[in-house]
């Protein structure tokens, strides 16, 4: 493999992580206590693993793992908002964008920092 080749299979596979990871337009990212206010009146998602998800959840949380979503994206109503938390933040931008594809949902919430942040309430 020549130098130039190594380059530029470099570029292509930043540019892919990049826009994989760029936070959708449609989704907003809400400091906790922004978050806090409105998350009972929504569907709130834990995106996480199950093994993560036994550890502790925010009290009123369904999870649905990331790697599950596309086959049990039936799950949420499109119709309704949906708060979206994981670990760290980063997987929220992907399940937004299953979410969007094949559930068409409209209003998307991710919280900023993820549960790692949380200081609220949690259930064990």
């Amino acid at each position: 493999m020549t130098p130039w080749t190594l380059i530029i299979l470099t570029i292509i596979l930043i540019v892919f992580i990049v826009v994989r990871m760029k936070k959708p337009k449609y989704m907003k990212t809400l400091e906790q206590e922004e978050f806090k206010k409105d998350y009972r009146k929504a569907q709130l998602i834990d995106v996480r693993e199950e093994r993560e998800f036994k550890t502790g959840y925010i009290l009123g949380a369904r999870n649905i793992p990331l790697s599950q979503l596309r086959q049990r994206a039936s799950e949420i109503r499109p119709d309704k908002p949906v708060y979206l938390y994981c670990q760290s933040g980063s997987r929220c931008v992907q399940a937004a964008k299953i979410l969007r594809k094949k559930r068409g949902v409209e209003e998307v919430v991710s919280l900023k920092g993820g549960f790692r942040k949380w200081s609220g309430k949690i259930k064990k």
